[in-house]
């Protein structure tokens, strides 16, 4: 599925979050958000968002967080942007389910959307600045998005041996490359690398600090295991199989507890100014 729209340069995320990655999202939002939403107070305490300011939410998904940044700014409002057509649908389904009236999503690249210059009093993003081709564009086009003195605050993953997850992945067979890419979610696992990128982008400020959260996987062992199994890059670089299944289930089973398989994540939360 490749995109012909010029406002998109990403392309192979494109096609991703369009294709089955996105579809497994949006009908797994619940799911996802549930092993993702233990960061969500750590972001907006970041963000530091007030009842009349303008948000802008990259890489939204869903839009659990673009929900909850509008909750924030009553007497402003959100914007949510991603590439995932199906992620959208679904953001703009719940939003209306939940009476949020004062969000929008819309589909774009961040890295070249023409957002209005200095449209937005912050910029959030849950685990959704880690995929651009070109970060340091991408960043340099959301700050111009940003009026002056805007904030920034993003969470992205620590370095993978430092979660539960990399326990995980190590009960997979060895591949000759690694299974979630370092040139996607732990592209910015380096607080040297992020200050870098920010910094060339033309923010100021940055600061990184190391949070942790529980991720919710599964009811159990074999519940997480299934649903594990049909997360985007596993699927991609092991195919489906029952064995497949079962090594998951087999790793999950120590972090079964309190009726649920939970997972100890580190990630980073960082704040920078325009």
């Amino acid at each position: 599925m490749a995109s012909d729209n010029p406002e998109i340069v990403n392309v192979a995320q494109y096609e991703a979050w369009n294709g089955y990655e996105g579809r497994h999202w949006a009908d797994h939002h619940d799911r996802y958000d549930a092993g993702n939403g233990g960061f969500n107070e750590f972001l907006l305490e970041g963000a530091a968002i007030g009842p009349r300011d303008r948000v802008l939410d990259i890489g939204c998904g869903s839009g659990q967080v673009t929900r909850l940044a509008a909750g924030q700014a009553r007497l402003g409002g959100a914007t949510g942007v991603d590439l995932s057509a199906p992620m959208l649908a679904r953001a703009r389904s719940l939003a209306a389910e939940e009476g949020v009236a004062n969000v929008t999503f819309e589909q774009g690249d961040a890295q070249v959307h023409p957002f209005p210059d200095g449209a937005f009093d912050v910029a959030v993003s849950r685990f959704g600045v880690m995929f651009f081709a070109d970060p340091v564009a991408a960043f340099g086009n959301i700050r111009r998005a940003l009026r002056e003195g805007g904030r920034l605050a993003f969470v992205s993953m620590a370095p993978i041996e430092e979660n539960d997850l990399g326990k995980i992945l190590a009960a997979l067979p060895p591949l000759d490359h690694a299974p979630i890419g370092h040139h996607g979610p732990l592209s910015l696992s380096d607080p040297d690398r992020v200050r870098e990128v920010l910094e060339g982008a033309g923010f100021r400020g940055v600061t990184c600090r190391k949070v942790t959260a529980e991720q919710i996987e599964g009811r159990d062992a074999r519940d997480a295991g299934e649903f594990f199994a049909g997360w985007g890059p596993i699927r991609y670089n092991y195919g489906e199989s029952p064995e497949l299944v079962d090594t998951i289930t087999e790793a999950m089973r120590p972090f079964e507890r309190d009726g649920a398989v939970r997972l100890r994540s580190n990630a980073w939360l960082v704040t920078a100014r325009a």
